[in-house]
This record gives C-alpha cells, structure tokens and sequence, in this order.
C-alpha cells in the first residue's frame, strides 16, 4: 500500500500537533479549521489514514482519533524526571522534587511530561501497583475514562476520572475502595493523564 499524500501527511502532522498541544485528539470541525478544508476532505483524508493504518479510532469516544506508531529498528529513549510520589490510595500532598529519572520510549512521552511513583494499591485492576512508577503528560483538562493525577485542594492522587452532568468522580481501580466523589465547593485540579507505567527499576539516579 502507498504512504501518504502530501495533504495526508499535513492531515497527520496535525493530528499529532494538536494531541502534543492539548492532550487529545482534534474533532474533524477542528481539524477542518487549521486546515482550511471542509468537513467532507476532512473525513476522506482520515478515512484514507485509517486504511493505511497510520491512524485508528478507539470506539465509543469522542474524541477518538489515535496515532499509530510503528516500532522503530532503533528504539529511541528520553529521559522523564520523577519528580516525588503520589498515592493509589486515600490522596497525599505529591511532593514536587526531582528525585531521580526513568527512561521511556519516544514516542510513549509525547509533549511534556513528568513520573510519580505511587503508593497504595487502589489502582491494582489497572495494572498500577504500589512502587510503580507513573508517567503522566501535563495537561489541565482530560477526557471520561482517563486515568489521570488530580489535586484535591493540596492531595494529589491518580484514579480514573468519571464526569456525568452534574457529577464529578475520581474512581479507584481496586473493589476495596470507593469514589473520591468531587464536590462543586471541592478545588479540583488535573496535573496530567497517566500514558504509561513503569517499574521502580527502570527509574536512574
């Protein structure tokens, strides 16, 4: 099968930019704008992408557009800095200070991004389990279903986060705890969604 089209490849660089930029993926309206088509050029082109199997949607999302990424012959590492820990568990004040490294795959660490190592085991059915190590790209916003590290006033801690019209959740992963539920007098805010974990021992000094 062919690569992509000039106007292809613009489509996918945009996509990726706005993923970089904002944290999630651009809706075809969006997209239609940077670019300056109409909504009909919008979806063939990603409709092509998706053929090609450079792009893919993730069913029952809204935003659901995903950059395919191939594995490299050479796999490229940056570096991403721990900056302290925070809890699967009842929420801690996440001490903000540079502890140490870990190295994670390019293009898993797109845009900025920081790991916390956690503690507690509320996240265990997500495979997040105490002393591993968390990576988190920074953004303010996330979408319903992200795992993601929040503030609760001063206390840090990663769940999923579950928003309904008027309700606002941060759910454990783990039957043995309940919902932090989030009040609208509560001061909540989203550090960065989780893109990946990592064990303690792939941390450097």
């Amino acid at each position: 099968m062919d690569g992509p089209t000039p106007a292809q490849e613009r489509m996918m660089n945009t996509v990726r930019d706005f993923i970089d930029t904002h944290g999630m993926s651009p809706t075809v309206q969006e997209l239609g704008t940077i670019l300056g088509i109409r909504a009909p050029s919008v979806h063939e082109q990603v409709a092509a992408l998706i053929e090609k199997g450079v792009l893919r949607r993730i069913p029952h999302k809204a935003r659901s557009l995903e950059i395919v990424h191939a594995s490299p012959t050479i796999l490229e590492l940056i570096s991403v800095p721990i900056i302290g820990t925070v809890t699967a568990g009842v929420p801690i004040l996440a001490t903000e200070n540079h502890v140490g490294e870990v190295l994670v795959e390019a293009h898993v660490a797109r845009g900025s991004c920081f790991a916390l190592q956690v503690k507690g085991d509320s996240m265990i059915d997500a495979r997040i389990n105490d002393g591993d190590l968390v990576i988190v790209r920074r953004q303010p916003i996330a979408e319903n279903g992200d795992i993601v590290v929040a503030l609760v006033g001063d206390e840090a801690t990663v769940k999923r986060l579950y928003v309904a019209e008027n309700r606002i959740e941060l759910r454990p992963a783990n039957a043995a705890y309940q919902p932090i539920v989030v009040g609208p007098e509560d001061d909540l805010r989203i550090l960065g969604k989780v893109l990946a974990v990592r064990g303690k021992t792939t941390s450097t000094a």
